[in-house]
């Protein structure tokens, strides 16, 4: 087989996850990859709250230090929800709750902090957003409509991130896919879907042009970030066919134990769906409901004018 493998499908074998290493730490690409995200996620937010001010009233200065708010509650919601829904090890970590962050293994080694799920990561993200919010008396689904067109882009550096990480890759090319063959990459002998690559188009391009359209058109605070929920539900079920569910969970109802099938990453993202549905029936039917009350109050004020 491997006589057979281009330079692509083989890519995995000609560079090192491992950047450079800086006084003895080793620096990863995906550290690199994320750190790129945070910056143009923050260069994005502050272009749109600078060219619509209308529609993002938001303080340029509030953005700097909303922003460390936010990484702390991406960081912490994505290694706890790692760790309470995929971990295996989660009653160790349980008991041992200073190990969960701890970037040191059993020996010692410094290796970092890995495995972080991004429906942890939203929740963390949303608390401490919502928190922020209280604290600086700014409207919370304002902020999160700036986020939801500010964030699409940044995510493709931390699609690619996973890729040049060679982790969370995709699911065995069958052997009659000529297609897969041709982009598949060789992961440990066998050749499988570049899931990374497509999730970073899919839940990064293509969500920040749907999140882009309907700016356009749906004006009320609290309807971009619920079209993000579901353009994100979306995309990330369609990838998780392509995608290798986590080894230690595998399929969710499978029939007979050949058809169908969902991942943990599909019944969450399903749930992100929903969640984005309901948000923007909210918004909508909170709307209706304040016209609703304000036509009722003119017609009032009418009649006793009138009276």
């Amino acid at each position: 087989m491997e006589s057979h493998l281009s330079f692509w499908n083989s890519i995995y074998s000609q560079f090192d996850p491992v950047a450079f290493s800086l006084f003895g730490l080793k620096v990863h690409w995906y550290g690199i990859a994320y750190a790129c995200a945070l910056i143009l996620a923050f260069f994005i937010a502050k272009f749109f709250i600078r060219h619509f001010p209308q529609r993002f009233s938001i303080a340029q200065t509030m953005i700097d230090s909303y922003f460390l708010w936010a990484e702390a509650g991406v960081i912490l919601g994505a290694r706890l929800g790692y760790v309470l829904i995929y971990d295996p090890n989660r009653f160790y970590y349980l008991a041992n709750p200073l190990e969960i962050f701890s970037p040191f293994d059993s020996y010692g080694n410094f290796v970092g902090i890995s495995g972080m799920s991004f429906h942890g990561g939203a929740v963390g993200f949303l608390f401490m957003s919502w928190l922020f919010c209280r604290f600086k008396k700014q409207s919370f689904l304002q902020l999160m409509d700036l986020l939801a067109i500010s964030v699409p882009l940044a995510y493709i550096f931390g699609r690619v991130g996973n890729f040049l990480n060679q982790e969370l890759y995709g699911r065995i090319v069958p052997d009659n896919d000529s297609f897969g063959q041709v982009v598949g990459i060789l992961v440990n002998g066998e050749l499988r879907y570049p899931s990374q690559l497509l999730e970073s188009f899919l839940e990064g391009f293509v969500l920040f042009i749907v999140v882009a359209i309907c700016a356009r058109f749906l004006h009320k605070n609290g309807a971009l970030i619920a079209v993000y929920g579901i353009g994100y539900g979306v995309a990330r079920f369609v990838a998780e066919y392509w995608r290798e569910p986590d080894s230690q969970m595998g399929l969710y109802f499978v029939i007979d134990g050949v058809f169908g099938g969902l991942s943990m990453g599909q019944i969450l993202s399903s749930l992100m769906i929903l969640a984005g549905c309901g948000i923007l029936g909210y918004v909508y039917l909170l709307d209706n409901s304040q016209k609703s009350s304000k036509s009722s109050k003119i017609a009032k004020r009418a009649q006793n004018h009138k009276t």
